[in-house]
């Protein structure tokens, strides 16, 4: 646990999952991104989803829900899931229950960020968090819903959907506090409306960049997913956060990171590199 003051964090780790390891460095070699992440036969690396509950005056806030657990046959194999995927065992092993859940951050709506949102009962999708708003960028959900050719493989209508149907859905403009001492902040980047969130408690302060820079070996400027939409603008996002955060000692989540979850990073001449090591 993370405490910022009268703030604490919880991160929910465990579960991993395998994608390709070229997809997540983009125009790196593999030569240069397999020292710190070998791949597998197949050239899948391992990846995390380490969702956080934050409990910040008497809220409770999820910030994104995983890959969920509605996986075909042919995505259990293609994406090997392993540890635990159902965010409600999870959550219930901290004593919460889904109705506790005041606030549900998605990050940006790809099914491995907003997979748990739903759950299906009676054989509907119903939103997981039956008391929770779940907070989302407008111009994400818009893409969402009228996904293209280049992004339509990341969205499941079944994440999103039933939770405009149930008058959860809470879309925002720009930058937003959704609880005490929780913003969401776009970025941009990885999807045209992507957000990050910053949490803040007694002086201190904890960002999730989310796929802005999902693992600390994307600390490096030119690590940079070929699944982002807008890369140029990924680099300059991360050239920005990543300068904030070294000179006002943030904490950093790597939301997909299955070795390093929270960690300070530090300058070293001109480039930023992982610090201190918290979780």
């Amino acid at each position: 646990m993370i405490e910022l003051g009268p703030v604490r964090v919880h991160v929910l780790r465990g579960a991993t999952w395998a994608l390709d390891g070229g997809s997540m460095f983009g125009v790196v070699p593999r030569a240069v991104w397999e020292k710190t992440d070998p791949a597998d036969a197949r050239n899948r690396v391992r990846l995390a989803v380490n969702v956080a509950l934050v409990e910040t005056a008497g809220r409770r806030v999820l910030v994104d829900t995983g890959l969920g657990t509605r996986w075909s046959e042919k995505e259990s194999e293609r994406f090997a899931p392993e540890g635990e995927h159902d965010l409600l065992r999870a959550l219930d092993a901290l004593g919460v229950r889904a109705d506790d859940i005041d606030v549900v951050v998605n990050t940006h709506l790809h099914f491995d960020h907003a997979g748990g949102n739903t759950r299906e009962v009676d054989g509907r999708l119903r939103p997981a968090f039956p008391r929770a708003r779940y907070v989302v960028q407008m111009g994400e959900w818009e893409d969402a819903i009228h996904p293209h050719e280049r992004n339509h493989a990341s969205y499941r209508e079944g994440d999103y959907v039933p939770l405009a149907e149930a008058k959860q859905l809470d879309p925002v403009q720009g930058e937003v506090e959704v609880a005490p001492g929780v913003r969401v902040v776009p970025t941009g980047g990885h999807t045209a409306y992507h957000q990050m969130v910053l949490i803040e408690g007694g002086g201190r302060t904890l960002c999730i960049p989310s796929d802005l820079l999902p693992t600390a070996s994307h600390l490096p400027l030119p690590f940079i997913m070929s699944y982002d939409l807008f890369p140029l603008g990924t680099l300059e996002a991360k050239r920005r956060l990543l300068a904030r955060a070294a000179q006002e000692e943030w904490a950093l989540l790597f939301y997909h990171d299955p070795r390093v979850a929270v960690a300070r990073v530090q300058k070293q001449g001109e480039r930023v590199v992982l610090g201190e090591r918290l979780s």
